[in-house]
């Protein structure tokens, strides 16, 4: 019997927990901490805990499916490869559309970035980071030049003030929870806003509940109430930010006092001035967000809201201080980073530019070019265009994403999937996208091949290979590979290992510039932007001026606009979603890890008592959901966490698909959908 350790990165959130494989003959039987790693020093929540349980289950991908007469049939890699080169030539460019994936490494984004732009010369290419952090990308780059999470996870127990919201940061984020008990141990203020009392709101000094899509109202008011008391720093807005005056002017408007702010968001007005207080004389204060923040019709106005209040207090540049967008999955920084996005390619490059343009044209040496420069369509728009105007796409080529229980509503999504005359799927299960596929291709998950991902804090870490894929599986690069091959793009996809390609990224992304294997693989790796190979990485963003042109921090005058849905006679309760602590997005990998899905089997609706009381439901008792877009049976969850006229559901259910229910009205700039924020109704369900 042979034993071996191998050292890796976590596949679920964002955070960058490494921990070690263990692999028995050539198998991967568990896991076991790898102290060495500044991030989560050996300690991982249960989803690192049991992530080897998924990787060997019998219900793998292991062999190419074609699907003949509405059946998949086993296929050989030539003929999957050939019938999709056969139609991918078929289809002009703007007929083809991409979606790339935050689950894959940062190398595989590349190759598909590469293969649409490059091949199939298609501008429309996205990711689920339009479904998540699309609003924080979007907002940080107008107000600081630069979408990305300001400080490094460790700054964050240096802090004296921390203010969450939007953020269950306890279970969706656990290692950095983590530090935000070491800051409160080390006295720290903790703030805490959500309208749910969560894991995290039991960790906190102050906890505001709040309802949901009043976020702009919120910071609004606390600003307006820093400014009265003086503790604007002057110093920094004099020196380092443009606008001032013009915010001023908004947030000291009638309609941001503390009593108008407490009737819009149901915060005691003694709570909002404790906030403001603690945020505006704190040496250093942090403010940490998530999609509770970014998934709204509002997200890029929340998000410059947010960057509105860190500025006026100068709370940037500095250890425990920032703007700390937490990223959802473990490589949606990567994947923006690799520009798997409709208007840039690697490092924000704008595909509009045109010497970008010329210099990936002139790097990638396509005979006959590569896409257009133009912006693309966003996966939330595409969806729209094969519903409301089918024929316009044709063709899609999905590589894991699993976008028929990720999207909002997912009926107007089962109808736009089903539109395309062409789809293929690249995963490592059968997933509810996959199904819907003409070709399913089966692909190697993280723990049977090496490469990099990039966590929420700019840091770029390895996986490192510890066993073979099952079957006929492979790496997402080299399937994307092997298709440009037989498209007669073989010399531009001539790599030989992840290495090769990661060669290649970082000639030509300035922020990456300086990166290689050889410095990535030690335990603390590099934080981007490291622009030559003698540079240390950058761990803290905007120290001495921001990455505008000019220098200087953008504020933004925002006004308070209510959600696209709110609740009315018919659908009287506010519906909002997120995570739980044993579960990842759409369970394709905890729903079949054992451990986990004992935990918690399915999914639940949270109802206050009160709310439950007025609709005759109790405990545990199965209700009929419903909003203008569907219908869901669900148990019910009765308790007093969650705020009077508000529902919360976790998403990661397909048997009580949240998403059913959510709305997609988008918002105007990210195009992200309101996933926090719509009109519900819910009956008690009797019995015939």
């Amino acid at each position: 019997m042979t034993m071996k350790y191998v050292a890796t990165t976590c596949p679920y959130c964002g955070t960058g927990c490494s921990f070690n494989l263990v692999v028995q003959n050539g198998k991967v039987i568990g896991t076991a901490p790898y102290q060495r790693s500044p991030v989560n020093e050996g300690k991982v929540c249960p989803k690192g805990t049991y992530a080897h349980e998924f990787v060997n289950r019998e219900d793998r991908l292991t062999k190419p499916l074609i699907k003949k007469n509405g059946t998949f049939e086993e296929a050989t890699w030539d003929e999957a490869y050939d019938l999709i080169a056969e139609k991918f030539k078929s289809y002009k460019p703007d007929e083809c559309a991409v979606l790339s994936s935050a689950r894959t490494s940062n190398e595989e984004n590349y190759a598909l970035m590469k293969f649409a732009r490059g091949a199939l010369k298609t501008r429309h290419i996205d990711h689920c980071a339009r479904l998540c952090h699309a609003s924080t990308v979007a907002g940080l780059a107008a107000s600081f030049g630069s979408g990305a999470m300001t400080n490094s996870i460790g700054d964050i127990a240096e802090s004296k003030c921390l203010f969450i919201l939007g953020s269950n940061t306890f279970e969706q984020h656990p290692l950095i929870g983590r530090r935000v008990a070491q800051a409160k141990k080390a006295g720290a203020k903790i703030i805490y806003a959500d309208p749910r009392y969560t894991a995290t709101g039991k960790q906190a000094d102050l906890y505001m509940q709040f309802v949901s899509g009043s976020d702009v109202a919120i910071l609004n008011g606390l600003m307006q109430e820093i400014i009265k008391n003086g503790w604007e720093d002057t110093e920094f807005l004099k020196n380092r930010v443009k606008g001032y005056e013009e915010l001023k002017a908004t947030v000291m408007k009638e309609d941001y006092s503390l009593e108008n702010v407490s009737k819009i968001s149901g915060i005691p007005v003694e709570q909002l001035k404790t906030a403001a207080e603690w945020i505006g004389t704190a040496e250093s204060a942090a403010i940490l967000y998530s999609m509770g923040i970014t998934q709204h019709t509002v997200g890029v106005d929340n998000v410059k809201s947010i960057a509105n209040l860190q500025m006026l207090t100068g709370n940037l540049g500095r250890p425990g201080t920032g703007v700390n967008a937490l990223r959802g999955q473990n490589n949606v920084q990567g994947a923006c980073d690799m520009g798997a996005l409709p208007v840039v390619f690697t490092g924000y490059q704008k595909v509009i530019d045109e010497a970008a343009h010329k210099k990936f044209a002139d790097a990638w040496g396509f005979p006959d070019g590569i896409s257009e420069p133009k912006n693309g369509y966003e996966v939330t728009v595409m969806m729209d265009v094969l519903t409301d105007n089918p024929g316009e796409l044709k063709c899609m080529y999905i590589m894991g994403e699993n976008p028929m229980l990720s999207d909002p509503d997912l009926t107007h999504v089962e109808h736009a999937i089903k539109n395309l005359e062409f789809l293929v799927v690249q995963d490592i299960f059968m997933t509810e996208t996959a199904e819907l596929a003409d070709v399913v291709l089966p692909a190697a998950c993280y723990a049977e091949k090496d490469g990099t991902q990039t966590s929420t804090e700019r840091r770029v870490q390895m996986w490192r290979k510890a066993q073979d894929p099952p079957g006929e599986a492979k790496d997402d690069w080299k399937i994307i590979a092997e298709i440009a091959a037989k498209m007669g793009y073989a010399d531009q996809f001539a790599w030989e290992t992840a290495e090769d390609i990661f060669n290649e990224i970082a000639a030509v992304t300035p922020s990456y510039h300086g990166m290689n294997y050889e410095r990535l693989n030690r335990p603390e790796a590099l934080h981007w932007p490291c622009p030559a190979e003698d540079h240390p990485g950058t761990p803290i963003l905007h120290g001495a001026k921001f990455a505008h042109p000019d220098g200087f921090g953008v504020m933004h005058a925002i006004d308070w606009k209510p959600p696209a849905e709110v609740p009315d006679a018919e659908y009287p309760y506010v519906f909002t979603t997120g995570r739980i602590l044993f579960h990842w997005h759409t369970g394709t990998m905890t729903r079949r890890s054992a451990t986990l899905d004992n935990e918690v089997p399915t999914g639940w609706i949270e109802i206050n008592p009160e709310d439950a009381k007025d609709l005759g439901i109790k405990d545990g008792e199965t209700v009929k959901a419903s909003s203008r877009r569907g219908s869901i049976i669900v148990p019910a969850r009765v308790t007093k966490d969650i705020m009077k006229g508000v529902m919360f559901m976790p998403f990661h259910f397909k048997e009580c698909a949240a998403n059913i229910l959510t709305n997609n009205a988008l918002d105007p700039i990210a195009k992200i959908p309101e996933f926090k924020a719509c009109a519900v109704k819910v009956e008690k369900i009797t019995e015939a």
